[in-house]
Parts: C-alpha cells; sequence; structure tokens
C-alpha cells in the first residue's frame, strides 16, 4: 500500500491518496459521535497507528506519513501552485460528522478556526483547509508515533513554512516547531551522508534559511545561504562588464552583471537526486520588453566570457537565495534594485523550473513597476504569474520541483500584487474588484480611504458584518471609523484571543497621545503573540513618552532580539538605558545601532556623548568624525572642551589607560572642525590649549598656540557688543595681553628678525587699539580718568606695549 501511495505522490496525482481503500478505512468509524473534525481525525489516525504486530506498525507508519505528505503537497497545489484542487470532504469523510454543518461555508470557516495560531487570523479564501489540517495531525502532532521516518522533521519545516503564509502574523509556536525540526534534521547523520546526498543538504538549507529570514533570524538565514553555497562550489559575484544598454548606444560602456562560476567541476549535477528541467512550453511565459529605446537585455561585447555555466535546480535555487538575501539585508534604494536586476537576468537566462522561474519574474516585476519603460511589462507579467494558477497543462509534479526551495508566494499575494500595480496606475474600480473578490477588505479599505472614499469604506464592511460578524472586519471598521468600540467588540468576539483587536486598539490610543491606556493594550496584544515587530516598537515608545524606561528598555529589547538590524530600535534602547543611568549598556548598543545604520547622524551624535560621558574618547573622536562627514557643519564646544582636557589633563579613559595618547588623533579631529567652523572663538582657545597655550618647549607648538589664540581673539571682536560691557571688553584685554605673552616667546625662538619683529608689531598693534579703545569708551566724565574697574587692565596693556616696542627696537638694532 506505501508503496502505491508513493508513487501517486511521485506522479503528482495527491487527489487520488483519498480514494485509495486503505486511507478511506482510516478515516470511517463504525460509529461517529457528536465531535469536533480536528478531534475525530486524530482519534481514528492515532487508533491506526496503534497496531500491536510490530511489522505492520513500521507499514502503517509509512502510510500516514505519506497521507501527510500527500495532504500538504495537495494543499499546496490548491493554493501555491494550481491547477485548483476538486477533492470534496464528502468523498472521505463519514456524512454524519459532516452534517451538523448546514451549509459549507460553516464548515469551512470551522475548519479555519482550528488553523488559527497565537491568536493570528486565518485567509479567509485558503482553499480546502482540511488538507492542512490532516497534515497537521499527522506531522506535528502525532509525530511521536512516527519515530522510523527519517524525513519526517523535514517534512514538519515544510508544514511550518506553508502554515505561516496563512496567518497575519509571524506565529511563536510555529517558529518554535520550526526550531526543533531544524536541529533534528541537522543531527541525523544518515540523511545527508554520500557524495550524492549534496543536493538533498542543499535543498535543506535553502528550507531552513528561508524559514529563518521570515522569523527575521538574519545572521543564521545568512549562515544558511552561505553553507548552500559552499556546498554547490559555485563562486557568485557581482561584476562590471561592458555592454549596451540601449538600441542607440554606439560605445560600449560598463554594466552590471552577475558573474557565476563553477569552482570544481568534479561536482556536475548528473544525479537522480536532482530534478529534471520543465520542457519550456509549461513554465511562464517571460515577456519581453518591446520598448523602442532600451534593449531587452544588455548586449555585452564578450558574451562569451561571463557565459553562466549549465546550472542544476539546487545551483539555480542557490543563487535565487542569495538573491532574497541580499535583497533582506540591503536598503531600498536604486543601486540595490539595479544589483537584484542583475540576479534576476541571469536566473531568467536558464528557464528550467516553474518555481525558480516564477519568483524571479515576480521580483523582476516588483522592481520594474517604478520605470516608466518597464511598467508595461511588469503589468503584463504580473496578469500572466496570475492566470498560470488556473493553467492545466502543466503537470503539478512539474511545478513541485523545487517548490520550498524558492518561497513562491500563494495565489492570492500574485493576485493582491498585481491589484496594487493596478492602483498604483490609477485603475481603482480594477484593483477595488480584485481585492473584493479575493476578500481582502483591508487592502480594499486603504483603496477607499486614498480614493477619499470614506463612506465607501465603511458601507463595505458594513455590508459584510452583516453577512458574518468577524473580529478582523470590526477591527477594521475601527480604524475607518476611529472608533474604539469596534475594537472592544472584536476583541469580546475572538473571547479575548485577538491580537489585532489589541495592536490596533493600542495604536489609536498612541495616536490620540493616551499613553497609560496604549500600554495597556499593546501588553495584551504581545501576550497573546510575542513575535510582533511593530507593537513592542510602538510599546517601547508609549513607555518612554510616559518616562517608564524600564518597560520601555525591556520592549526595545524585545524588538532587537527579533530583529538585530532594527537601528532605530537599538537607538531607542539606549535612551532608556541613558535614562536608567546605565550608561555602559547604552554606548553598547549604541555601537549594534551604527552597525545596522551607518548614516543616521542623530544616532551618531548619541554615540558621540555617551562615548564621551563614560571616557571612551578613542570612540568619540572617531564619532566626531562621522558626524563631520555627515553634517559638514556640525560643532560641539561641550564635547571638545572635555576631549581637550582629558588630552591634556592626562585623563584615565574607560579601560585605565591615559587620554594623552590621543593627542595626534584630537589635533587631527580640531584641525578639520577649525577648517570648517572659522568664526568660533572657543573652538579656537581649545585648539591652542591643545598646543599648551604658548607654554610648551617646542617651538612649533608655540607658534601653532600663537596661531589659534589670535584667531579666537578675532572671533571675539568680531562679535558684537562686547564694547559696551565692562566684563566682555576685559575678557577680551585678558586674550589680548595672553596673545602677547606667547608673541614674546615666539619671537624669541624666531631665527628670523623680520618675522619676530612682524609678529611683535601685530600684538603691539592689536593692544594700542584695545587700549585707546577703553581710554574712549570708559571715561570718567568729570575726571577724565579711566573707570577704576578697567584702570588695571589698561595700565597692564600699556606696560606691555612698552614691553613689546622696547623688544621690538632691540630686534631693529640687531638688524
Amino acid at each position: 500500500e506505501s508503496g502505491l501511495l508513493l508513487q501517486l505522490i511521485f506522479d503528482g496525482k495527491y487527489e487520488a491518496i483519498f480514494s485509495n481503500s486503505a486511507i478511506q478505512n482510516v478515516f470511517t468509524a463504525p460509529s461517529v459521535t457528536e465531535e469536533n473534525i480536528d478531534v475525530y481525525l486524530e482519534k481514528q489516525i492515532l487508533a491506526y497507528l496503534d497496531c500491536s504486530a510490530e511489522v505492520d506498525n513500521v507499514e502503517r507508519q509509512r502510510l500516514m506519513f505519506l497521507l501527510g505528505v500527500g495532504s500538504l503537497q495537495l494543499f499546496v497545489q490548491s493554493n501555491w501552485t494550481g491547477p485548483p484542487v476538486q477533492l470534496k470532504l464528502q468523498d472521505f469523510l463519514p456524512p454524519a460528522l459532516l452534517q451538523k454543518f448546514c451549509e459549507p461555508k460553516m464548515l469551512h470557516a470551522a475548519i479555519l478556526k482550528m488553523l488559527v495560531l497565537d491568536g493570528e487570523s486565518v485567509y479567509t479564501l485558503t482553499s480546502h483547509p482540511i488538507l492542512l489540517l490532516i497534515a497537521r495531525i499527522i506531522l506535528v502532532n502525532s509525530r511521536h508515533k512516527l519515530g522510523s521516518l527519517q524525513t519526517l522533521s523535514w517534512w514538519t519545516l515544510r508544514y511550518v513554512n506553508i502554515h505561516q503564509q496563512l496567518l497575519e502574523e509571524r506565529s511563536p509556536e510555529l517558529f518554535t516547531l520550526a526550531q526543533t525540526c531544524i536541529k533534528q534534521v541537522t543531527e541525523a547523520e544518515t540523511l545527508f551522508t554520500g557524495g550524492e546526498s549534496w543536493h538533498l543538504e542543499v535543498q535543506f538549507h535553502l528550507e531552513c534559511a528561508y524559514t529563518l529570514l521570515y522569523y527575521y533570524e538574519y545572521k543564521k538565514a545568512k549562515q544558511c545561504f552561505n553553507t548552500a553555497k559552499d556546498i554547490t562550489k559555485l563562486q557568485i559575484n557581482l561584476t562590471g562588464a561592458l555592454g549596451k544598454r540601449t538600441r542607440f548606444q554606439e560605445k560600449y560602456v560598463a554594466q552590471l552583471i552577475l558573474d557565476v562560476q563553477r569552482t570544481d567541476e568534479f561536482l556536475l549535477p548528473h544525479s537522480e537526486l536532482s530534478p529534471a528541467p520543465t520542457p519550456l512550453e509549461n513554465l511562464t511565459m517571460n515577456y519581453d520588453l518591446n520598448d523602442d529605446t532600451v534593449l531587452n537585455e544588455i548586449k555585452l561585447a564578450d558574451a562569451d566570457q561571463y557565459q553562466v555555466p549549465d546550472l542544476c535546480a539546487e545551483e539555480l535555487a542557490v543563487i535565487l537565495g542569495i538573491c532574497i538575501d541580499f535583497q533582506k539585508n540591503n536598503p531600498i534604494h536604486k543601486l540595490t534594485e539595479e544589483e537584484l536586476l542583475a540576479f534576476t537576468s541571469c536566473l531568467l537566462s536558464q528557464p528550467k523550473f516553474w518555481a525558480i522561474q516564477t519568483s524571479a519574474l515576480l521580483l523582476r516585476t516588483k522592481l520594474e513597476k517604478g520605470s516608466t519603460r518597464r511598467m508595461e511589462r511588469a503589468m503584463k507579467q504580473t496578469q500572466a504569474l496570475a492566470d498560470q494558477f488556473q493553467d492545466a497543462n502543466t503537470s503539478v509534479s512539474e511545478r513541485m520541483k523545487i517548490f520550498y526551495c524558492c518561497q513562491v508566494p500563494p495565489h492570492w499575494a500574485i493576485q493582491r500584487q498585481l491589484a496594487s500595480l493596478l492602483f498604483e496606475l490609477g485603475c481603482t474600480s480594477s484593483a477595488l474588484q480584485i481585492f473584493e473578490e479575493l476578500e481582502m477588505w483591508e487592502d480594499a479599505v486603504i483603496c477607499y480611504e486614498r480614493a477619499g472614499q470614506h463612506g465607501k469604506a465603511e458601507e463595505i464592511l458594513r455590508r459584510e458584518l452583516e453577512k458574518k460578524e468577524t473580529p478582523g472586519l470590526y477591527c477594521l471598521l475601527g480604524d475607518v471609523l476611529k472608533d474604539h468600540q469596534y475594537y472592544d467588540k472584536a476583541w469580546e468576539l475572538s473571547r479575548h484571543r485577538s491580537a489585532r483587536a489589541q495592536r490596533s486598539k493600542g495604536l489609536l490610543h498612541l495616536r490620540n497621545r493616551e499613553f497609560r491606556e496604549c500600554v495597556e493594550c499593546f501588553e495584551r496584544s504581545v501576550q497573546i503573540n510575542p513575535m510582533q515587530l511593530g507593537v513592542w516598537f510602538s510599546l517601547g515608545c508609549a513607555y518612554i513618552a510616559l518616562e517608564g524606561y524600564e518597560g520601555a528598555a525591556k520592549a526595545f529589547q524585545r524588538c532587537v532580539t527579533l530583529e538585530p538590524d532594527n537601528a532605530e530600535a537599538w537607538n531607542n534602547l539606549s535612551t532608556a538605558y541613558i535614562r536608567l543611568k546605565q550608561k555602559i549598556k547604552a554606548f553598547r548598543t549604541l555601537q549594534e545601532a551604527l552597525k545596522c545604520n551607518y548614516e543616521h547622524w542623530q544616532i551618531w551624535e548619541n554615540y558621540l556623548l555617551t562615548s564621551t560621558d563614560i571616557g571612551e574618547f578613542s570612540e568619540a573622536i572617531k564619532a566626531y568624525h562621522r558626524l563631520m562627514d555627515l553634517r559638514e557643519k556640525y560643532k560641539d564646544t561641550q564635547v571638545l572642551a572635555i576631549l581637550v582636557r582629558a588630552v591634556v589633563d592626562g585623563m584615565a579613559d574607560r579601560t585605565g589607560e591615559v587620554a594623552s595618547g590621543l593627542k595626534g588623533k584630537l589635533q587631527e579631529l580640531l584641525g578639520r572642525v577649525t577648517s570648517r567652523v572659522t568664526n568660533d572663538g572657543d573652538i579656537w582657545r581649545l585648539y591652542a590649549r591643545l598646543y599648551g597655550n604658548g607654554q610648551n618647549d617646542s617651538g612649533e607648538d608655540i607658534e601653532k598656540s600663537l596661531q589659534c589664540l589670535t584667531k579666537a581673539h578675532k572671533c571675539e571682536i568680531q562679535s558684537s557688543d562686547w564694547e559696551k560691557d565692562v566684563s566682555s571688553f576685559k575678557e577680551v584685554v585678558k586674550g589680548a595681553i595672553e596673545i602677547a605673552h606667547v608673541t614674546i616667546k615666539c619671537s624669541k625662538n624666531k631665527s628670523n628678525h623680520q618675522e619676530a619683529l612682524q609678529i611683535l608689531s601685530s600684538a603691539r598693534l592689536n593692544l594700542r587699539g584695545l587700549s585707546s579703545k577703553a581710554k574712549q569708551l570708559f571715561v570718567d566724565v568729570t575726571s577724565n580718568e579711566v573707570h577704576s574697574e578697567i584702570a588695571d587692565e589698561v595700565t597692564t596693556m600699556d606696560n606691555m606695549i612698552a614691553k613689546l616696542q622696547e623688544l621690538s627696537n632691540q630686534l631693529r638694532n640687531q638688524c
């Protein structure tokens, strides 16, 4: 029996499994008591497996396992690959079990409810959900009874991947199951031994990578993609090659292409484990561009040099995997799009497998929809991808080849992409028609809202609620009317299990700045489903608004655990730590934030302040340089003052090292700062202080100090109102006298008497000007004498002028 079933699965005749007499016997019981379908099925399957004879038991395990696999494959055919499945529940389930459902819609809704996990609803138009339920009962609930089957965990992982794509948000329950399955398959040594099994190993690593990628495990996913690439011995690099892009281009210019080379010809894929290519006529048609200017593909000057070797299924899947990983780990940018298009061109140059062709074409349409010259092709291509589901010419077994290694979206997701594209092109009514047919009410509501038809959005939701009340529809009505009562209704209707209801209610409170109520709603939502990245982030923001920094730290910690490259979350986490006086933790989190976003100047500023605060002076200098790269006129005098004091006074940094060793780096930084910000006297004074304020014995340092002090003095004189206020005037005088002292010291080090005379004269003239200005501005009218509060400064200036004059005379005599 198991041999027959296996052959049916190989041939893609999954529906025939349910006509098999042995399988029919499993589903029929002598008497059916009043119970739920899932309970009944599980009872029947476990009863079948609990057989006494050991020989028979292994055969029964095989049969049930193949039923589980066949059910999963048929479910994939019904919702992913097509053509539509004709199987009816009455064909294999006893009538007594179905009779309590008076109409098929009620039965369908009841089965969908059984597939709800972690409070996340299942897509309402999922076709034949009973098949996924059977696969779940066998591959998950009855796992403990199927010990003799090596690939059980691998198929369970495939079930996880399929089930997750039906849910609104990520399910922690499925993620835990996926981790267990990956661990079990990795530890099962016998599965990948022998030279021929490398095909299977590549497939497994790719499937793991896609699953991990979906659950925000980016680093682990990248490792899996790289392991798969290493096994195939492929070298995949983006490179430049001379080529033409347009019909009228005369010269060849550099074009971005993907260069794929095999490093080892030993791994030639002629194994029966690797699927054979599908005939071209059975693949989705790849539409030409048909543009009057742009060529359909890049015409290379030397096409032979970059000829892609003939690749097998796993190798093509690896290239697609590397491409998807690249897309997930890079920002949305024109350059990223060009790089991704180089990947799709390479994949589409070898049309061999339905799953790879579909994935590559879908990615290309997403990238091309923004280009005026390519939009028409994107539209036609998406339409063809949506229509292929109904096409019965290609056998299912052909479409299933390498399916789980490609992450092909379900057919309704492709239709949704088509509707979004129509909406972007202004075909609102056509887009709405598709959204309403797909019962994607959220998208339909967004369509109406953007078109300004708010009343229509409410009308359509109320119409659907009259047919059947669901938590999802009430949530959408709450979104449209911005009214809490509808979220409360959804919450009650879901028996307090709808994470979406509390999520939406919390967001409305957040929008109204009602932070305390918002925190309560978000906490309830993440209690039901802890894998909601956006909710954790909003919860953290609400806690910061309430100054509940411990709660904020916990929320942002969950954010960065779920998505380790979320720069905003890392930055906000550091803010929470700073407020909690945990500055070392804040410093480390900011380092993580910068790894994720190197261009965000606010994060760099936080990093600069935190580094300075905890004594990481070297990092502070690095951060200041980066801020100047990002913002040309950036300045922070307080930070520079702390850094200069640390270096001059030889303070210890966080590790206990003396900061004096950073003098060269700080001089370089201040040199860069003063070249950009030339009018800040305080910064010039700090620069002078770094060179010893003229108190060093080094002639170079004294001269540099003099230059900096002179520039600081000029900045002070150029600022307004310093003459009117006595204290400001005294400060300026103090600076001028300091310059005079340093000038005397500098002149003694000059071998060229002419230069020495020049700097002495400059200092003397400066003091003379200030002295005469003081005598003009601060004179007592009655006694005709300088005010007592500035008299000392004037006397000091006059003495210094005399001293400078004397030194100048001596130098002239020496000349």
